[in-house]
C-alpha cells in the first residue's frame, strides 16, 4: 500500500512538472476562465517580444514555411541549474560534432525531444548515438512541433543536399494535438515566459484541419510567412480574427479549463465525423470538459495517423526507410506503469497493421522501471529534468542502438565483422 502510495505521489508530481516546464497534460486553470473572445483577444503578444525574436540570437528563428526553426542561445534551463548551449546551422540543423566529415545516412525529426532541449549540443542522444557507430546522425527537431510540423521539416529538409536514406519521425507527448492548431502560442500564452522573446516561439505555422462538411482532410499553410508580418500577433483583434474558429484550439483550451464557453453544436458536429457519440445530457461544465477532451484526443489521434500515412508515401516514394518513434512520459508512460490502457493505442495498431517499423520508447521505460526500487517519481529524476538530462538522452540512445543497428545496411563500422571494418578504419585515423 505504501509503495503504490508512493507511486501514485510520483506520477502525480512527475505531471505537475511536465504542466509547468513544457505544457503537455491537460490540467487545472491557472486564472479564472475567461470568455473564447476575451481569452483571443488576450493572446497578443508584446512588441518588443517580436522584435527580440527577429533581430537578436534566440532559441528559435524565424522561419517562412514552418514558423520557426533552431536559433542560437544559452537557455537557463539545464541540469544543477546550469544554462545549455543550444546552436544550429544556417538550416536550423542542431549543431553536431561526431564524425561530420563523414557520410550521414540518419536524419531525425521531431519536437523538443528529438531537438533535445535542456542539454548542450554534444549532449544530445544523436550525438551519443553517432560516437558509438562511428558515423555522423543529424538533428533536425525542433522544440513545439507537432507531428504535422515535424512531417514538413521531412519533406523540406529531404529534398537538400543534405537529404538522408533513412529517417526517423519522432512523436512525443502532445504532438498529436499540436498538428491541428494554427498557433500553438495561443494554448499556452497565459504560464510561458518568452524571456523577452528569447524563448518565443510557436508563432502561426503550417497545420491540418478537418472539414466538417466534407470530413476530408484539409492541409492550411502558414497566415504569416515574413518577418513583418509577425507583428499582427500584437493585435489582439487580429488574434481574435484569425483564430476564432480555430476549434482545435477552442477544445484544448476548454479542457483545460481556460475558457467558459465553447461551440458544443460543432464540436458534435466534429465527434460525429470521428464515430463518437454526441455529447448528450452533459449539462455540467466538469462533464462537458471531459467530453470535450475525449473528442479533442480522438481528432489529434486521427490527424496522426492522416500525417503518418502520408509520411510513409513519401518515404516510399523518394526510397527512403522511415522508422517512427513513440515516447509519452506525461500521459501514456505513467498508466503503463500502473497496468493501465494507453489512450493513444490506436497509433502503436495504425503503425503495426501498416506494416511501419517502429520503436516504442514508452514500452522500454516501463521494464526499466521494474529493475529499480523506487517510487515513480523518484525513477523519473534520474532521467529528466522536465525534458531529458543528459543522462537521459544516453539511455535513449543505447535503448534505440540495436533497432538501428539491425536497420542500417551496411552495418555502421562498429558493427561490421572482420577486415572489412579494418580496411575503412583508417580513413578514421588523424590527418585522413
Amino acid at each position: 500500500m505504501t509503495e503504490r502510495r508512493n507511486l501514485t505521489r510520483g506520477i502525480c508530481a512527475a505531471l505537475a512538472l511536465n504542466v509547468m516546464l513544457l505544457s503537455t497534460a491537460f490540467g487545472q486553470a491557472q486564472k479564472e476562465p475567461v470568455t473564447w473572445a476575451r481569452y483571443l483577444r488576450n493572446t497578443a503578444v508584446p512588441r518588443g517580444v517580436i522584435d527580440t525574436f527577429l533581430h537578436e540570437n534566440s532559441w528559435a528563428q524565424f522561419d517562412p514555411e514552418l514558423g520557426y526553426i533552431l536559433g542560437n542561445y544559452m537557455p537557463h534551463d539545464g541540469m544543477d541549474r546550469s544554462v545549455t548551449i543550444s546552436t544550429a546551422q544556417a538550416n536550423g540543423q542542431r549543431t553536431s560534432f561526431m564524425y561530420v566529415k563523414r557520410p550521414c545516412r540518419i536524419n531525425t525529426y521531431g519536437d523538443s525531444f528529438t531537438q533535445c532541449h535542456q542539454v548542450s549540443d554534444g549532449e544530445t542522444w544523436q550525438e551519443y548515438l553517432a560516437a558509438h557507430l562511428g558515423e555522423p546522425i543529424r538533428n533536425f527537431g525542433m522544440g513545439g512541433y507537432g507531428v504535422y510540423q515535424a512531417y514538413r521539416r521531412m519533406v523540406r529538409e529531404e529534398k537538400r543536399d543534405h537529404a538522408a536514406e533513412y529517417v526517423i519521425l519522432y512523436i512525443w507527448g502532445d504532438d498529436h494535438t499540436r498538428s491541428l492548431l494554427r498557433c500553438r502560442h495561443a494554448s499556452f500564452y497565459r504560464h510561458w515566459n518568452h524571456q523577452g522573446g528569447k524563448m518565443f516561439h510557436n508563432n502561426f505555422w503550417p497545420h491540418v484541419e478537418m472539414d466538417l462538411t466534407t470530413g476530408r482532410w484539409l492541409e492550411k499553410e502558414n497566415l504569416l510567412t515574413t518577418p513583418e508580418s509577425q507583428y499582427k500577433m500584437t493585435d489582439g483583434a487580429w488574434m481574435y480574427e484569425h483564430l476564432k474558429d480555430d476549434l482545435a484550439l477552442q477544445m484544448y483550451v476548454f479542457a483545460r479549463g481556460y475558457i467558459h464557453d465553447i461551440d458544443m453544436e460543432t464540436v458534435g458536429k466534429l465527434a460525429g465525423r470521428l464515430g463518437l457519440p454526441p455529447a448528450g445530457s452533459a449539462a455540467q461544465s466538469s462533464d462537458q470538459r471531459a467530453y470535450v477532451r475525449q473528442v479533442l484526443d480522438k481528432y489529434s489521434l486521427a490527424a496522426t495517423r492522416y500525417i503518418l500515412t502520408k509520411t510513409g508515401e513519401f518515404a516510399k516514394r523518394n526510397g527512403k526507410k522511415l522508422m517512427v518513434v513513440l515516447f509519452d512520459p506525461g500521459r501514456v508512460l505513467p498508466g503503463l506503469v500502473e497496468g493501465r490502457a494507453r489512450y493513444d493505442q490506436e497509433i502503436v495498431d495504425f503503425l503495426k497493421e501498416n506494416s511501419f517499423k517502429y520503436f516504442d520508447m514508452n514500452v522500454v521505460h516501463v521494464e526499466d522501471f521494474k529493475s529499480f526500487r523506487l517510487s515513480y517519481g523518484e525513477y523519473r529524476r534520474r532521467y529528466f529534468i522536465g525534458h531529458y538530462n543528459p543522462s537521459g538522452n544516453h539511455f535513449f540512445a543505447f535503448a534505440i542502438k540495436d533497432t538501428i543497428v539491425n536497420w542500417l545496411d551496411p552495418k555502421p563500422i562498429t558493427y561490421r565483422p572482420g577486415q572489412e571494418s579494418l580496411i575503412d578504419f583508417e580513413e578514421y585515423l588523424p590527418g585522413r
